[in-house]
């Protein structure tokens, strides 16, 4: 007898120990008992890795330009997060928007994506609906904080950084700019 979705663990077919032995035979499991094993075996998503990296730098001061634990500005928050996470992302958050051509909107926002203000001058990420995690500004500190009616109007856009995404991206960075044209008079 086949387990579902392929899982086979050994266990006796006729015990009356509730210890399980090798070589026994098959058991047939439920479908939450495979469900539990394939999320214990699935890897954590990038954008978990990311956010969790950014939630525990919660209290750390701003500090601009900065991309260490001795200070985050909000691009090199996110610039971290990511790559803690297995993703490169550029340096600053107007490059960090321009990374990725598919945008999402205020309607669509998840945990993870990257979101933008302020003429691209500003960037967070969404820690869980209607909240956000960044590095506000000289004189604070890495927070989540509750998106306001005035982040909202600020807003410009949003991206979903994911392994496909950035390798356009990195493909995009490594190609070297077309020649320029040179008029000679």
């Amino acid at each position: 007898m086949a387990a579902a979705a392929g899982l086979t663990l050994a266990t006796p077919a006729h015990a009356t120990s509730p210890q399980p032995t090798s070589h026994d035979g098959p058991t047939t499991l439920t479908g939450p008992q495979v469900k539990r094993i394939q999320q214990k075996q699935a890897p954590t998503p990038a954008w978990k890795v990311a956010l969790d990296f950014a939630l525990h730098k919660r209290g750390i001061p701003y500090v601009w330009g900065g991309t260490s634990d001795q200070g985050y500005d909000c691009s090199g928050l996110m610039l971290r997060a990511y790559e803690d996470a297995g993703i490169e992302l550029p340096r600053t958050a107007a490059e960090q928007y321009n990374a990725f051509s598919r945008k999402i909107s205020w309607d669509h926002l998840k945990p993870g994506d990257l979101v933008f203000f302020s003429n691209l001058g500003h960037v967070g990420m969404i820690s869980k609906p209607g909240y956000m995690v960044h590095a506000p500004h000289t004189g604070d500190v890495v927070k989540e904080e509750k998106l306001s009616d005035w982040r909202r109007d600020a807003f410009v856009g949003a991206v979903r950084p994911d392994p496909k995404g950035v390798r356009l991206w990195s493909e995009q960075r490594r190609t070297p700019p077309p020649s320029m044209l040179t008029a000679i008079l």
